[in-house]
């Protein structure tokens, strides 16, 4: 169930009428809260195009811009570069980021959807099972939620990354390798996974179901959630709201979707029948998932160290 609480992100009412109280026009002015999201960034598309957080910060004297990357690892290198100050990946994104040293921390958590990503082959393809990778070319996106699935699905199948030929490419690249051949699999999420879907006979070898499945998450410039909490409160509640719409009004969020990424209706339905919203707090139990996570990719030397999840979880000055 998809859900979350504004309590347990503000502490209840009275924390979000000290936010407004603390933070005046007057204190805030000229200031700015720069989002980096993906195409089909889900959650942040939806509240882009309410404005309500444009709403809600800028009565205090923010301004707020939008960013569009095509996936996590180019969102968080702008992050690094100072480019933007917050945004949203899936789990692995800030597992590679804070092995190559980037200062950022998590906010907040987006609840597992199994289907929203996928291991998939052409359907004449002789690949029958995850097993059937073995010695063939997988395209992936190195460092996002899908290099984790292929990581895992492998594992589960008895190989191990070493096993196959991945192929690193951005989503773009990667539907172009797959269509034409160059490649025999491609590991990819939604809404690609849907037009992927839609546009030609595809297989799935496997989602995430049976799979350790990390939340995804929204993370920041550790200087900015620090000099700025009060904004990162507000973002986050506006986040809880426009999920707990989200949710409830499937039909109205396809829309605003198609029209922001330009795909087809169809494609955004199918990709929103399988998913779910529901910003929530970071719990013990996400950070836990999250380490395991990094712990795999380290087993699998695919990260150049050990890295420590809860040494980047932003704990909100009270």
């Amino acid at each position: 169930m998809f859900h979350c609480s504004l309590r347990r992100l503000l502490g209840g009412s009275s924390a979000l009428l000290l936010v407004l109280a603390v933070l005046t026009p007057a204190q805030a002015a000229d200031q700015a809260l720069r989002i980096g999201y993906q195409k089909g960034g889900g959650l942040l598309a939806v509240l882009k195009a309410q404005g309500t957080l444009e709403q809600a910060l800028g009565a205090q004297g923010y301004q707020v811009s939008w960013r569009e990357f095509q996936a996590g690892p180019q969102l968080l290198e702008a992050l690094n570069a100072g480019s933007i100050d917050v945004g949203y990946t899936g789990s692995p994104p800030p597992i590679f980021a804070q092995a190559a040293g980037i200062d950022l921390v998590y906010l907040g958590a987006e609840p597992a959807s199994e289907a929203v990503e996928a291991i998939l082959v052409p359907a004449a393809s002789s690949i029958r099972d995850v097993a059937g990778l073995k010695g063939r070319k997988v395209a992936v996106q190195k460092g996002s939620s899908a290099n984790f699935l292929l990581v895992a699905a492998l594992e589960k199948a008895g190989l191990s990354f070493k096993d196959i030929q991945p192929v690193y490419l951005p989503p773009a690249d990667a539907r172009a390798a797959f269509v034409n051949g160059s490649v025999d699999a491609w590991v990819v999420w939604d809404p690609y996974l849907a037009a992927i879907q839609q546009s030609q006979p595809v297989r799935i070898l496997a989602d995430y179901q049976g799979l350790l499945h990390a939340n995804s998450f929204y993370e920041g410039s550790r200087r900015f959630a620090d000099a700025h909490p009060e904004a990162i409160r507000l973002l986050l509640a506006e986040l809880a709201r426009a999920g707990a719409w989200a949710n409830a009004h499937k039909p109205e969020v396809t829309r605003i979707l198609a029209a922001q990424i330009g795909l087809p209706e169809a494609v955004i339905a199918t990709w929103q029948a399988r998913t779910g919203y529901g910003a929530t707090a970071l719990t013990p139990e996400i950070i836990a998932t999250q380490q395991q996570t990094a712990d795999i990719f380290k087993a699998q030397g695919l990260i150049p160290r050990a890295v420590d999840v809860s040494q980047a979880v932003w704990r909100a000055p009270r």
